[in-house]
């Protein structure tokens, strides 16, 4: 009879560790049933591991985008950009919001330019009232392309703030997108700053502008979850010229702050004409729907200089009280 050693009591001083993967003797399992104990089984075995169910659930997608997973997939969507944050000592952020169609003059002003051809060539406002009618806005963008150097500029005095002052690294956060967001990323990276975009999945393709940084631009599934992203490190938000993007984003956090399920952030909003035309705030007032200190919540400015001032300003103040 052939003897068994007993690798158990063996010295481990003089052991071997065993491999990480490799094996002297394979396991059983290593192998399907053969097709000469049951003719059948190589087939069966196939139609088992074809089988949805037969998936590792982290990698069936089936599975991680069906309705019972949802809860999973909003923790993971705020997961992933959150554990990132950390990494990086992400503590503060300033919120830049803004019109995704307002591009930098050279662009507004060469947009202008081919909308008054294609108008001169068609024959006319009254031969071709629809070109008349883009070349109308295409000038409107133009003299609101003094908005993307705005918050180009600040942007970079964001940025320049960080070096050296010896209070928190505080980063500009955007939606990740062109325009408005675009320009303050883009000041940012001017001052060789970390800046940060959070852009969200849609059903038609879309890029994050090239000023993000790489390790800190993230895609979001869920509007929810990018709208928590953005105020959670939040110390102020500016607002700049937008379409509804811009509008759900401010009075998001106009409701929050007023019933003071957050802390009150410095509110900014750049371009008094363009707010007061697009939202009577002294009416939500006079209506009664809105208290005058709700009115109080915010506060308009121009230029980068001035917005970055007052936000300094109110936090200098919030201190002191």
């Amino acid at each position: 009879m052939t003897e068994i050693p007993d690798e158990t009591d063996s010295d481990p001083a003089n052991s071997v560790p065993a491999a990480p993967l490799a094996r002297r003797e394979p396991l059983p399992c290593r192998q399907p049933k053969p097709s000469e104990e049951d003719p059948e089984a190589p087939e069966r075995v196939g139609r088992i591991i074809a089988s949805p169910s037969y998936r590792v659930a982290s990698e069936d997608p089936d599975f991680l985008q069906s309705d019972d997973t949802r809860g999973l997939r909003l923790l993971l969507d705020y997961l992933k950009p959150e554990l990132a944050l950390q990494r990086h000592g992400v503590e503060r952020t300033i919120v830049v919001f803004g019109g995704t169609r307002i591009c930098e003059p050279a662009e507004a002003r060469r947009r202008v330019d081919e909308a008054g051809a294609r108008l001169a060539a068609a024959g006319g406002p009254q031969a071709a009232p629809d070109l008349a009618a883009r070349l109308d806005v295409a000038e409107r963008i133009l003299a609101g392309s003094r908005y993307y150097e705005v918050a180009r500029e600040l942007g970079r005095l964001i940025g320049e703030a960080n070096d050296g002052d010896g209070r928190p690294t505080t980063l500009v956060m955007t939606g990740g997108g062109p325009g408005i967001m675009e320009a303050a990323n883009r000041g940012a990276f001017d001052a060789g700053a970390e800046t940060i975009g959070l852009n969200i999945a849609l059903p038609h393709e879309q890029y994050p502008n090239p000023y993000v940084t790489p390790e800190l631009c993230f895609q979001f599934h869920y509007f929810a979850l990018r709208k928590l992203h953005f105020m959670q490190r939040a110390r102020a938000l500016v607002a700049f010229p937008g379409g509804y993007g811009t509008l759900d984003e401010l009075f998001e956090v106009l409701n929050l702050v007023q019933t003071r399920v957050m802390k009150p952030i410095p509110i900014v909003l750049v371009g008094v004409d363009f707010w007061r035309r697009a939202v009577d705030f002294d009416f939500l007032v006079a209506e009664g729907v809105i208290d005058v200190e709700d009115r109080g919540l915010f506060w308009f400015a121009e230029t980068a200089q001035e917005i970055y001032e007052s936000m300094i300003a109110w936090e200098r103040n919030a201190q002191a009280s």
